[in-house]
């Protein structure tokens, strides 16, 4: 149960950093405790865990333009940060959790602003059928970080021209474009600023959990371990793992995101495998990768590794209902290619 509030606003813009800080913020979070990191990043394409960089950005181009590619620890699509953007992480343990209330903050910010939103499926917010918020989870040793951007007065042009956004994705959505599926919160509130929105989400966070949110004692974010952290994030390893001389590749979309299911093949059992999603559950799909591997190449044992992993218990029952029905899909889609 949550009986203390803290509130961080990050001091720079450097991407790296700011996830660093949020995984530090995340891993040093008290039981009882929730944290709310607020943060902007200069021009930067962030995409999720187990995305694959060149699919998802113009890589080349936002490097030109001055620009980072980032990659984050939860699962999700790409998306992309300028200073016209807001972004959020709450930090708590993972039994303290409450996405609930987390996404009332939220809600109730934008409502202190004049603007009627409303969450949308399981990481979305809308303002007039328009997206502007998208959130993303992830769990880490106990604890879990609830993060995800607010758009204010972010460069359209630049989401539309750094963004390389499928057209299987787009048409899943129902719209022609990148840009015609999101929308400022400037548009909306003519007036608005960071500091003022900034200062929505610290009065919202206060009433949701009614409790005084009081700002982050001094010298629990060390520079040193920032430093550590934030080499890991920048580095290319991270940023764009190897990629694997597949024998066979299966993809399709579903409601849930998209999966591409890499395969390579030695004599007659899979010796390495890869996945590739924007699915929100990025540990699901990891470790159906990590199922696959060294598996029999049959498409029935290669489905059945891959239900056996969605039906463990590990989550409550709308966690565990989502992530089967993924398993469900991605097995069958092994079974319909895989003799």
């Amino acid at each position: 149960m949550i009986s203390a509030l803290k509130w961080i606003a990050a001091e720079g813009t450097d991407p790296y950093r700011n996830l660093a800080a949020e995984k530090l913020l995340t891993l040093d979070v008290r039981e009882g405790e929730c944290i709310l990191f607020l943060w902007q990043n200069r021009r930067t394409v962030v995409i999720g865990r187990n995305q694959n960089a060149w699919e998802e950005c113009a890589v080349r181009k936002l490097e030109e333009d001055g620009g980072h590619l980032a990659r984050r620890l939860s699962g999700g699509g790409a998306v992309y940060h300028d200073l016209g953007n807001l972004n959020f992480s709450f930090a708590v343990r993972k039994a303290d959790s409450d996405p609930g209330k987390e996404s009332e903050v939220i809600r109730r910010a934008a409502e202190k602003l004049g603007i009627a939103a409303e969450r949308t499926g399981r990481n979305d917010f809308e303002a007039g059928g328009r997206k502007f918020s998208g959130n993303a989870y992830y769990e880490t040793r106990g604890c879990r970080c609830h993060h995800g951007t607010v758009m204010m007065d972010v460069d359209l042009g630049a989401l539309a021209a750094y963004l390389t956004v499928s057209g299987a994705k787009l048409r899943s959505k129902g719209v022609a474009s990148v840009r015609a599926r999101v929308v400022n919160l400037k548009e909306l509130c003519p007036d608005l600023t960071a500091d003022r929105l900034k200062a929505a989400m610290l009065e919202a966070f206060g009433e949701v959990y009614g409790l005084p949110a009081e700002a982050l004692e001094p010298g629990r974010l060390r520079e040193t371990e920032i430093l550590r952290e934030a080499a890991a994030f920048s580095s290319e390893a991270w940023l764009f793992p190897p990629r694997l001389p597949f024998t066979a590749a299966l993809e399709n979309r579903y409601a849930w995101g998209g999966i591409r299911v890499e395969l390579m093949v030695r004599g007659d059992r899979v010796a390495r495998a890869e996945c590739v999603s924007d699915a929100m559950d990025e540990s699901l799909i990891r470790r159906i990768r990590d199922a696959l591997q060294g598996c029999p190449w049959s498409g029935e044992e290669l489905a059945a590794r891959v239900e056996a992993v969605s039906e463990e218990e590990e989550e409550a029952a709308a966690g565990r209902e989502l992530r089967v029905r993924t398993g469900r899909d991605i097995a069958e889609l092994i079974r319909t290619r895989i003799p």
